[in-house]
């Protein structure tokens, strides 16, 4: 897939690095790269198996929980404004809402939700949830409406995983929280304060925030999944889905230009203060067996084979499986996505991308 307006001259090697990048999709995927020297597009299969209309770059999809980056930006930029402080607990901003069977929100920080250190449960973790919205039950239960509070309910009737700030565990349930935090302490809908905060000041006109609405906006491809670990499983259609069920820990919906533009921007200090900045890639250990990874606060730090560290997130929702990264310094970034969350390798278009 040759790169979008370039050439063979002074930036070949470059370019023979991107295409190494969009070819390892190997994939029904599209990614798109950024450095100084352009913007480099490569898509992989189809969008439509029905149809076999080809994957566009400017097709938008379900970025799962890239959304959480986005929420982590609006309490960095509400602590900024003094209106909260990350060492606030949740039971500050929302009384009585985490209690049962071990949690205990009056000992839980802000800050350890943002980072994944408060110990939790994950609501997606629950079986009965996991039958009716990523199982057999996904067709009787895809336009369902959750509440915030239902979801919080599901994870506290479970034990969490440690004392708050004795681990790390990644918990949905801990930015279906931070969403929350944001609606009380703002009084509008978590939705209106990153569009007033991040979508329109950046011209973020693919990125959404699409609540109970079921539809995808065009251009888009369908997602497809398999809906079971089972390789052998039938593929089906779940581009129609209410996302409520991800509410502010994976709703959202963008492209590849805005993700890496909401990136780029975020890491060059365009939408929070040094000192937030330095708090949201102040970074934790996930796992002692995984020493590349870290977590911030909604941002991910991972080291490639080659030694670059790269920062963002990933995301994963029905049919839709994404990746959107930056150098810290954000002068080369990396967008991708594969419409079947059962295939698709995206550290290795990373890889190819950054060290190819």
């Amino acid at each position: 897939m040759a790169p979008a307006g370039r050439g063979e001259g002074p930036g070949a090697g470059r370019t023979r690095r991107h295409r190494a990048g969009v070819v390892a999709l190997q994939a029904p995927g599209v990614a798109q790269a950024r450095d100084r020297d352009g913007t480099w597009n490569g898509t992989a299969g189809v969008a439509n198996l029905r149809t076999g209309r080809e994957r566009l770059p400017q097709d938008r999809y379900r970025v799962g929980s890239i959304t959480k980056t986005f929420v982590a930006t609006v309490v960095l930029q509400l602590e900024a404004e003094g209106r909260l402080s990350l060492d606030d607990t949740v039971d500050r901003w929302l009384p009585g809402v985490v209690r049962g069977h071990g949690h205990d929100g009056r000992r839980i920080t802000l800050r350890q939700l943002l980072n994944h250190t408060s110990g939790i449960y994950n609501y997606t973790d629950d079986q009965g949830f996991v039958d009716k919205v990523f199982g057999d039950g996904f067709f009787e239960h895809r336009y369902d409406t959750w509440r915030p509070r239902q979801l919080v309910g599901i994870a506290t009737e479970h034990e969490p995983y440690f004392a708050p700030g004795a681990g790390w565990h990644y918990s949905n349930t801990n930015y279906i929280l931070a969403g929350m935090v944001v609606e009380k302490v703002t009084g509008r809908s978590y939705a209106s304060e990153i569009g007033r905060r991040i979508l329109r000041p950046l011209s973020l006109r693919a990125t959404s925030v699409p609540g109970t609405d079921a539809r995808m906006p065009r251009p888009s491809g369908r997602a497809y999944s398999k809906l079971s670990e089972d390789p052998k499983a039938k593929i089906h259609d779940v581009t129609e889905l209410n996302p409520s069920g991800a509410w502010s820990a994976g709703e959202m919906i963008s492209d590849s230009a805005d993700l890496q533009r909401f990136y780029r921007a975020l890491l060059k200090g365009e939408l929070l203060p040094r000192k937030q900045l330095r708090e949201m890639t102040s970074t934790v250990p996930v796992d002692p067996k995984e020493p590349d990874v870290r977590y911030g606060l909604g941002l991910m730090q991972l080291k490639t084979s080659c030694g670059k560290d790269v920062w963002g997130h990933g995301g994963g929702i029905h049919g839709s499986s994404s990746e959107a990264l930056t150098t810290r310094d954000a002068s080369h970034s990396l967008a991708l996505n594969f419409n079947g969350d059962w295939s698709g390798d995206s550290w290795a278009v990373v890889e190819a991308e950054f060290c190819g």
